[in-house]
């Protein structure tokens, strides 16, 4: 995981220099409140990260599976995990990123074992707490805790975060245990050499063969590590990566649209202007302005 997260955007907490690197992101659809490098694309944390969806539904892919996650629920995100979080429909949620240090208390705490059983460890990449699993309920009560201290932040704000994570973990050492089999690391390997090569070459054409040929396996294999692992196809997975790629360009750059579309992948700006609109709700014109 080391060697493939480099291909992928460290999202670093905006709050990592500060005395206190605890960042809460209230997600409203597509917006982030703060703003938040690696939003909407495939990207990675130092940090751990808990969600917790407040309404409507969010979906969560990594390189090798993908969950749906709805209101009353959360996940948790393991540190150095390189996924992606996308809405279902309308949705709104908080994310709370902070480093795993929090959990241990003090240098040399036996604290320690109980973090270090869990974070970092590859056969966690994340956790789904349901509403549904009566065992999560104070798992995702503490969730919602977390939530209402950012509405009304008093002068023990901190301490009241810092209490809360602490429970939040303990509950979490309750509920979540190793698995007894690895993950099929022939799948996870190839699909790192995918999105790899959708992210060098996205501004290209490229096509199922190709794509393919880049892990030297089949076309029915490649589509099939695809929806077993993200859920689609890798022709939609090319194209919504083309998408985000010509968002950021709108948003950071004075490029005419044409140019963009052209530099994304999109021959027609047509088809360009169309597939945005229907991702985003806006033409590409529109977008610009509105950011």
């Amino acid at each position: 995981m080391a060697d493939a997260k480099t291909e992928f955007i460290n999202s670093v907490n905006l709050n990592a220099g500060s005395d206190f690197p605890y960042l809460v992101l209230d997600v409203v659809n597509e917006q982030s409140y703060p703003r938040n490098p690696g939003f909407q694309v495939m990207h990675w944390h130092e940090d751990i990260q808990f969600i917790y969806v407040l309404a409507g539904e969010i979906e969560i892919k990594t390189l090798t599976t993908s969950v749906s996650v709805g209101a009353g629920s959360g996940i948790f995100i393991n540190k150095n995990v390189v996924h992606l979080v996308s809405k279902n429909n309308t949705c709104h949620y908080n994310s709370f990123i902070f480093p795993d240090y929090f959990l241990k208390f003090y240098f040399g705490s036996p604290a320690k074992d109980f973090v270090e059983s869990i974070v970092g460890k590859e056969q966690i990449p994340i956790y789904h707490f349901s509403k549904d699993i009566e065992n999560h309920g104070t798992v995702l009560a503490t969730l919602l805790r977390l939530s209402e201290l950012e509405k009304d932040k008093t002068d023990f704000y901190v301490y009241e975060v810092l209490v809360s994570l602490t429970a939040l973990w303990l509950e979490v050492q309750k509920n979540v245990h190793l698995p007894s089999e690895k993950q099929d690391t022939v799948i996870h390997t190839r699909m790192q050499i995918f999105l790899q090569y959708i992210e060098q070459y996205y501004g290209e054409d490229v096509s199922l063969d190709v794509l393919a040929a880049s892990a030297n396996v089949s076309k029915s294999e490649c589509l099939r590590c695809f929806k077993s692992t993200l859920q689609t196809t890798p022709y939609k997975y090319l194209t919504e990566y083309r998408l985000s790629k010509a968002a950021e360009l709108l948003k950071n750059t004075d490029e005419p649209i044409s140019n963009i579309a052209e530099h994304v992948g999109f021959h027609q700006i047509s088809h360009f202007g169309k597939c945005f609109k229907d991702k985003t709700g806006f033409s590409p014109r529109d977008y610009r302005s509105r950011k």
